[in-house]
């Protein structure tokens, strides 16, 4: 049987010092690499979601073209902990090999909590009807 956690309440300041950041090291055969992500803060998370809103002549929608390399630009780190990709890199990275792509995003999306029924939350609200996989495999 495994340990029992005992939780217990903390207070603002304890909550703020936690520090949750959760990194995991990716082999990326095709490239003959390690790449190290990063899981998302809310607000990078909540900034990509942001961006993929599109308003046009008053409608909206939700653009996920090259969706994968913005989610891997947010995450991917260098050996320093600074990110690895410039947003002038997103494009570029989106045009590798999608086997590689998915590896990368397939963690990075786990380690910031994105699961399919987000991204059918996020589509039901602006009235898209997409059928988006994410986080699986």
């Amino acid at each position: 049987m495994g340990d029992v956690i005992e939780f217990r309440r903390l207070t603002a300041e304890e909550i703020l010092a936690v520090q949750d950041i959760r990194t995991e090291d990716v082999e990326v055969p095709e490239w003959g690499a390690i790449v190290t992500i990063r899981s998302l803060t809310g607000t990078e998370r909540d900034k990509l979601e942001a961006a993929m809103v599109v308003e046009k002549g008053g409608n909206r929608s939700v653009n996920f073209v090259n969706f994968r390399a913005k989610l891997i630009a947010a995450a991917a780190m260098d050996g320093a902990g600074k990110k690895l990709f410039s947003a002038e890199q997103i494009k570029p990275l989106g045009e590798k090999n999608a086997q590689a792509l998915a590896r990368l995003f397939n963690v990075a999306s786990r380690l910031s909590g994105y699961s399919e029924s987000d991204v059918q939350e996020l589509t039901a609200e602006l009235g898209n009807d997409l059928n988006v996989e994410l986080g699986s495999g």
